[in-house]
């Protein structure tokens, strides 16, 4: 079994800022499986099977969306993965990384938190920083702006497109990741990057 934590706030009012990218990774998969989300006391859950075929079960996966906020994140994730009795390695956090431009994505194992709260409190409560992370960029914000009102704005319009293929290539990513583990996933979607080509010089 494979946990994977998609790290966000919850509530209407950050459905669609770029800090909730990872929902929507976790929203994309369990609309591909036909599935629902089941709200328990501190995240939303859904238990599913990815890679399924013919003579072949697929592997278990439970998504998981913390309902703590991004700064409590630890407290839904770590007594889960307790609970399941799963490692560090089974674990699977999708973020946004605002160090990365939007349309960049990365795959990588362990590291430091970078600044970002919700995997900060994670690695405090799990007592290691050993686990995978799948990261998509939002870019840092516009010269003058606070990089806290940045992560809670919206997405603008002209955003949408690239936003909804970002989340897709994130699915796909956790799909490989959980089915065939983090070196698959990275030779096929790490440095995934949809930002437009410069055109060529004349």
């Amino acid at each position: 079994m494979k946990l994977i934590a998609a790290l966000g706030n919850p509530g209407e009012k950050y459905a669609q800022t770029r800090h909730n990218v990872g929902w929507l990774v976790a929203d994309e998969l369990v609309r591909r499986a036909g599935a629902g989300w089941r709200k328990q006391p501190e995240a939303e859950t859904c238990e599913l099977r990815l890679g399924q075929a013919v003579g072949q079960p697929g592997e278990k996966v439970l998504l998981v969306k913390p309902l703590t906020y991004m700064n409590a994140s630890g407290r839904a994730v770590v007594p889960l993965l307790t609970y399941y009795r799963l490692d560090a390695t089974d674990l699977l956090v999708v973020q946004d990384d605002l160090d990365s431009p939007f349309g960049l994505m990365k795959l990588k194992l362990g590291g430091r938190h970078g600044g970002q709260n919700g995997v900060r409190d994670i690695i405090r409560l799990l007592g290691t920083q050993d686990f995978a992370r799948l990261k998509l960029g939002i870019s840092r914000p516009p010269a003058g702006r606070d990089p806290a009102d940045w992560v809670l704005s919206k997405w603008a319009e002209e955003e949408r497109t690239p936003l909804g293929q970002l989340v897709g290539l994130g699915a796909d990513a956790a799909g490989v990741w959980a089915t065939q583990g983090l070196e698959a996933a990275q030779g096929r979607y790490n440095s995934t990057d949809l930002r437009p080509r410069p055109l060529p010089r004349q």
